[in-house]
């Protein structure tokens, strides 16, 4: 019950890790706003959720557009008069490489990876009272990489710097400012129904993970509603949260 009467924003919440982290703070009772560019995925979630007798409201939302964010806190703050908890999990890649990659794609990732958050925390901080709490959605892309991931792994490695320092500028009203940085988390049963897969791992794929399985989006969630709770994580902010089943600690030789 630590956030009943509190709402929580949880943007890109539609579908894949956002959508886990919708339900999980719907179902700790927070009245969630759903922020996404996917008004059928926001409306398949916002059903569910009433199904269950839960708050949740979607609202339209790119978070690289200025005036979209401005008015997503609006709205939030004219329903419930605050905001307690802010998700920053907005995010997205490409398939380019480095060669071939128009200058339009990096920055657009960069946009919504990393202005977006920015964007969100600049907007919603004044509304937050002492005790809120931002959580911001990295990666372990930030701390290592594949071939041709540049965009989203500097936006990440971004999201890690701009965790540290909106946690001082943010130390004066109280609000506690953290990241999660997840691994390999398969969302294939996490999409709306017009895309949802079956996943489709290895025994291979779970072993290779020091923890024996690769990560769901309820993992996250979890982290999530952790540092989210001031009560259990109150003398913690400014800190990044690697969610990974210990990959990022595994030496590999091949």
């Amino acid at each position: 019950m630590a956030f009943k009467g509190k709402s929580a924003i949880v943007s890109g919440g539609a579908q894949g890790i956002g959508k886990a982290v919708s339900i999980a703070f719907a179902r700790a009772h927070a009245a969630v706003y759903v922020a996404d560019t996917d008004a059928e995925a926001g409306a398949e979630l916002v059903d569910a959720l009433s199904a269950e007798g839960l708050a949740a409201v979607f609202v339209a939302t790119d978070v690289s557009r200025e005036d979209d964010v401005a008015a997503l806190v609006q709205r939030v703050v004219s329903d419930a008069g605050g905001i307690g908890v802010l998700v920053n999990n907005a995010g997205i890649g490409g398939d380019t490489t480095l060669w071939d990659r128009p200058m339009a794609e990096w920055d657009r990732v960069l946009a919504v990876n990393l202005r977006g958050p920015y964007m969100c925390a600049k907007y919603a901080s004044p509304h937050m009272p002492p005790g809120s709490a931002i959580v911001n959605i990295a990666s372990t892309r930030a701390l290592m990489s594949e071939a041709n991931t540049e965009p989203y792994s500097a936006s990440k490695g971004g999201v890690l710097a701009l965790t540290h320092a909106l946690a001082v500028t943010l130390a004066g009203p109280r609000i506690r400012v953290n990241a999660i940085s997840p691994g390999w988390i398969d969302v294939s049963g996490w999409q709306k129904a017009s895309t949802r897969k079956q996943a489709a791992l290895s025994q291979r794929d779970h072993e290779q993970h020091p923890a024996g399985r690769v990560g769901a989006p309820e993992d996250i969630a979890e982290a999530c509603l952790f540092l989210a709770d001031t009560a259990r994580s109150g003398f913690i902010t400014g800190t990044n949260l690697v969610v990974d089943g210990g990959m990022t600690v595994k030496m590999i030789y091949e």
